[in-house]
């Protein structure tokens, strides 16, 4: 005998990755899980979450994301779709964020310069420095404690 006020649960939650056509999971709601990207090859994909209701009404919710789980690369000397036509210098470096007890110094950052505004300021305090010694220095300013 079925009670009139308890009404069936039947909502169901599928997600799917990318193109598959099957679910990788189904859950009833509320759900919280844990998305293992380890198993997923870096590049871009799409979580697709499909919803149903307990009068059976689908909604759909798509989510693109990007992993990441190999080393980051960083190159320096050489930019996408950049016309080169000399030697050019190139530093790649590669580094990951595994949790180690030890930590790599060497390789950790990338080189970079000095950029070009610190140098001008820098020449700017030097030039105005030696302008003011230049201008406001008088041997009589200055007395010799010996």
């Amino acid at each position: 005998m079925k009670d009139s006020n308890h009404i069936e649960d039947n909502r169901i939650i599928k997600v799917f990755l990318d193109d598959e056509p099957n679910p990788f999971a189904e859950f009833a709601p509320p759900v919280k899980f844990v998305l293992d990207t380890t198993k997923i090859p870096d590049g871009k994909h799409q979580l697709k979450i499909v919803a149903k209701s307990s009068n059976q009404i689908e909604g759909v919710k798509i989510i693109p994301f990007e992993v990441k789980n190999g080393p980051e690369i960083s190159v320096i000397g050489l930019k996408e779709n950049e016309v080169i036509d000399t030697q050019t210098s190139i530093i790649i470096n590669a580094y990951g964020s595994e949790t180690n007890d030890k930590f790599i110094i060497k390789g950790s950052e990338n080189p970079k310069a000095i950029p070009s505004w610190i140098w001008a300021l820098l020449i700017f305090i030097i030039a105005f420095g030696l302008f003011y010694f230049i201008m406001y220095w008088d041997q009589d300013l200055y007395e010799s404690f010996f």
